[in-house]
C-alpha cells in the first residue's frame, strides 16, 4: 500500500502533464483550421475531448516511465530504498504491488485500444473534417479584398463601426461560366444575413452593375458576339450564396475506415480483402490464360457441374517447320505496317488493362497493411506500458534522482527514441518494406532488452551510471594511470584502530619492496616474453593494497582520507605477464615484429608499475607518520586532562 499511494499521485500527475502537452501539440497543428469559423465552445470542447482520447496512447507509456522515475528516484534520494533493502525487501519485492497496478494498467489499455478508442477517432475526425468545411466568420477587411466568399471577391474602400455602413464598394462575381466577371460598384451600402443563415444581403446605394450578355444566335449575329450590360441603379439588394451554420457529416463513412473497427471487424475487413484480392488475381490469370498466341487460341472455359474451369487445347500439329520472318518479308509494306501497328496497338491495350487492375490490387493491399497495423497496435500500447515501467523503476532506483529535473530530461530522451524508432518500423510496414507485424513491433523489441538490462543492474546494485567506473575500465584497457576517490562516510560500523592501521600499513610496505627487490633492474627481450612478472604475486599486492584503502576509508580524519586517495591502483594488466607458456614467449620473439612492439609496451609499462609501487611505499610512509603524529597527540591530550584532574 505504501508504495501505491506513493506511486498513484505521481502517475495521475505526469499522465495529466503529458496529455496536456499533447493537446497543446494536437492545437498547434489543426489552429489554422478551427480559427476565425465561429465555431462555439461546446463544439470546441467536444473536439479537445475526443482529441484526450485519441492521444492517450501517447500519454499513457510516457506518464508511466516519468512517473516510475520519479517515485524510485525520490526512495533512492531519501535512503528509503537503502533501508528496504537493508531490512531484507529486495527490489523485485519493492515492485511487485506497482507490477501489478501497471499490469492492470496495460490489460486496460488494450481494452481502451480495442473498443473506445476507434469510437473517439471516428468522433474526432468526423468533428474536424465538419469543421474544416465550416465557412469562416464574415469579416471584410478594409482596402484589401477579400476573397473567403465562394464565388466572389469584394473590396470595400472604408468601413463605419457606428452603424456597420460601408463605402466604396466594388464585387467581383466570378461565380459564372462567362469568360469576364460581373463587376458591381456602389458608393455605399450594408451587409447582413438572412434569418437561415445561408445567404449575404448587400443592400447597395448609388452604383452601377456591369456585365456580358449572353445572346441567341440570331441576336448574335445582329450585333456581334461581345455584348455587355451596364445598368445604373439608386438602390439595389445582392442575394450571395453563403452558408454560415455548422453542418455535422455522417460518422458512418468514418466507421467504414481502418481508425473506427475494432478487434473482429479489422479481422473480417481483412478477410474481405483477401478474398478480393485472390479474386481479382484468379480473374488475371484466368484471362491471361486464355489469351491467344500468335492467333490460336490455348485455352477455353468449360463449366463442369457449377464451376467454371480453364481447359487447355491441344498444340495444333505442324507437319512443316513456318518460317515466319520470310512470310513477313513476302508481305507488302502497307500490310507490315498494318499489321506492327495492330500488334503494338493490342499490346498497349493489353498493358493498360493490366496495369488498371495491378493499380486496384495495390490499394486493396495498401488497405489491408492498414488495417493489419490498426490489429497489431491493439497489443503495442499493453506492452510498451510494461517496458517503460521497467525501464522507469530501475533506472530511478539507480539515479537516485527524484523530482521534476532529471527524471523529465531522461524520459523524453528515452520517448524521443521510442517514438522515432515506432515511427520508422510503422513507416517501413505502410509501405510494404517489411511485414506488418515486424514494423509495428520494433520498437518494443528493441527497447525490451534495455527493460531487462536495467532491472538486471538494478537488483545487483550495479554502478550502471558511475562515471569513475567507466572512466577506470577505459584506463585499465589502455594501460593508463587511473585515480582514486574517497569521501567521508556519514556512518561508519567499524572505526580505524591506529595499531591495526600501522601493522597493515606496514606489512603493505614490505611487499611492495619484496616485490620490487624481485625485479631490481628492466627484464631483457627474452626474459620478458618467456617469464614476465609473477601475476600470482602481482594480484595479492593489488588485493593487499585494496584491503589497506577500504580500512582507512571508515576514518574520520580528512587529512588521512586525502593522503589514501594517493595510494595507486595496481591494474592486472596482460603485458606484465605475456604467457604461461615458454613456447610461445618463444615463438612470439621470433616473430620479430610482434614481439619487439610488446616488449616495448610491455616494459613500459612494468616500469609505469615500479614508480606506482614506489609511490604506495611513499603514501605508507606519510600515513604511518600522521597516524603516529594522531596517536600523540591523543597521548598528551589524555596526560594533560590527567594532570588537570
Amino acid at each position: 500500500m505504501f508504495m501505491l499511494k506513493t506511486y498513484l499521485p505521481l502517475f495521475m500527475m505526469t499522465f495529466c502533464i503529458c496529455l496536456f502537452i499533447l493537446m497543446m501539440q494536437f492545437l498547434w497543428k489543426y489552429v489554422d483550421e478551427l480559427v476565425g469559423k465561429g465555431l462555439g465552445v461546446d463544439l470546441i470542447a467536444e473536439l479537445f475531448f475526443y482529441a484526450a482520447l485519441t492521444l492517450v496512447p501517447l500519454a499513457l507509456p510516457l506518464s508511466i516511465l516519468l512517473a516510475s522515475l520519479m517515485t524510485f528516484g525520490n526512495l533512492g534520494e531519501h535512503f528509503e530504498l537503502t533501508a528496504m533493502k537493508s531490512s531484507g525487501i529486495s527490489l523485485l519485492k519493492v515492485m511487485k504491488p506497482l507490477t501489478v497496478f501497471i499490469a492492470l494498467v496495460s490489460v486496460g489499455a488494450f481494452f481502451f485500444q480495442n473498443y473506445v478508442q476507434p469510437q473517439s477517432q471516428v468522433k474526432l475526425w468526423t468533428l474536424l473534417f465538419s469543421m474544416r468545411q465550416k465557412s469562416p466568420t464574415l469579416d471584410i477587411p478594409e482596402g484589401a479584398i477579400y476573397s473567403q466568399i465562394p464565388g466572389y471577391n469584394l473590396y470595400v474602400k472604408q468601413k463605419n463601426p457606428d452603424n456597420d455602413k460601408l463605402y466604396g464598394i466594388l464585387i467581383y462575381d466570378v461565380s459564372t461560366t462567362s469568360t469576364y466577371p460581373r463587376i458591381v460598384v456602389a458608393d455605399s451600402g450594408t451587409l447582413s444575413m438572412n434569418k437561415a443563415k445561408t445567404h449575404l444581403i448587400l443592400s447597395l446605394e448609388h452604383g452601377n452593375w456591369y456585365e456580358e450578355v449572353t445572346s441567341g444566335a440570331t441576336m448574335s449575329n445582329e450585333l456581334g458576339s461581345d455584348m455587355y450590360r451596364r445598368e445604373s441603379f439608386k438602390s439595389k439588394d445582392v442575394i450571395i450564396p453563403y452558408n454560415d451554420n455548422f453542418t455535422r457529416m455522417d460518422d458512418e463513412t468514418m466507421r467504414q475506415q481502418y481508425i473506427g473497427k475494432n478487434m473482429t471487424e479489422l479481422r473480417q475487413a481483412i478477410d474481405s480483402i483477401d478474398c478480393r484480392l485472390d479474386s481479382t488475381g484468379n480473374a488475371v490469370s484466368r484471362e491471361m490464360r486464355a489469351n491467344t498466341s500468335v492467333g490460336v487460341p490455348t485455352s477455353r472455359f468449360d463449366i463442369k457441374g457449377k464451376k467454371e474451369v480453364v481447359v487447355l487445347e491441344k498444340p495444333v500439329a505442324i507437319k512443316h517447320p513456318v518460317d515466319f520472318d520470310s512470310l513477313f518479308s513476302s508481305m507488302p509494306d502497307v500490310s507490315k505496317q498494318m499489321l506492327i501497328s495492330g500488334a503494338i496497338s493490342h499490346l498497349k491495350m493489353k498493358k493498360q488493362d493490366f496495369e488498371f487492375r495491378s493499380y486496384t490490387m495495390e490499394d486493396d493491399a495498401l488497405i489491408k497493411r492498414r488495417h493489419e497495423i490498426e490489429l497489431q497496435k491493439k497489443f503495442t500500447l499493453s506492452l510498451a506500458c510494461l517496458i517503460f515501467f521497467f525501464i522507469g523503476a530501475p533506472l530511478g532506483a539507480i539515479i537516485r534522482k527524484g523530482g521534476l529535473g532529471t527524471p523529465i530530461v531522461i524520459s523524453v530522451l528515452l520517448f524521443i527514441v521510442y517514438y522515432i524508432i515506432d515511427n520508422i518500423g510503422y513507416k517501413l510496414a505502410r509501405d510494404d518494406r517489411w511485414p506488418v507485424w515486424q514494423g509495428i513491433w520494433l520498437s518494443s523489441v528493441v527497447l525490451l532488452p534495455l527493460g531487462i538490462f536495467l532491472t538486471k543492474k538494478a537488483i545487483d546494485d550495479s554502478a550502471v551510471f558511475n562515471a569513475d567506473a567507466y572512466r577506470n575500465f577505459f584506463f585499465r584497457l589502455l594501460g593508463l594511470h587511473q585515480t582514486r576517490h574517497l569521501e567521508l562516510k556519514e556512518v561508519i560500523i567499524e572505526e580505524v584502530n591506529p595499531q591495526v592501521a600501522l601493522e597493515k600499513i606496514a606489512s603493505l610496505k614490505q611487499h611492495c619492496a619484496d616485490f620490487l627487490a624481485r625485479y631490481p633492474g628492466r627484464q631483457g627481450y627474452m626474459e620478458y616474453l618467456q617469464k614476465g612478472y609473477d601475476k600470482n604475486a602481482l594480484r595479492e599486492l593489488s588485493t593487499e593494497l585494496e584491503s589497506v584503502v577500504d580500512y582507512l576509508s571508515n576514518s574520520h580524519n580528512q587529512l588521512l582520507l586525502n593522503k589514501a586517495m594517493d595510494f595507486p591502483i595496481v591494474r592486472q594488466l596482460l603485458t606484465y605477464h605475456v604467457t604461461n607458456y615458454k613456447q610461445v614467449g618463444i615463438a612470439l620473439a621470433v616473430i620479430f615484429p610482434v614481439g619487439l612492439t610488446l616488449y616495448l609496451v610491455g616494459t613500459r609499462h612494468q616500469s609505469n608499475l615500479k614508480r606506482e609501487l614506489n609511490t604506495a611505499m611513499r603514501v605508507c610512509d606519510e600515513i604511518d607518520g600522521i597516524i603516529t603524529k594522531d596517536m600523540n597527540d591523543t597521548q598528551e591530550n589524555k596526560q594533560q586532562e590527567t594532570t588537570t584532574d
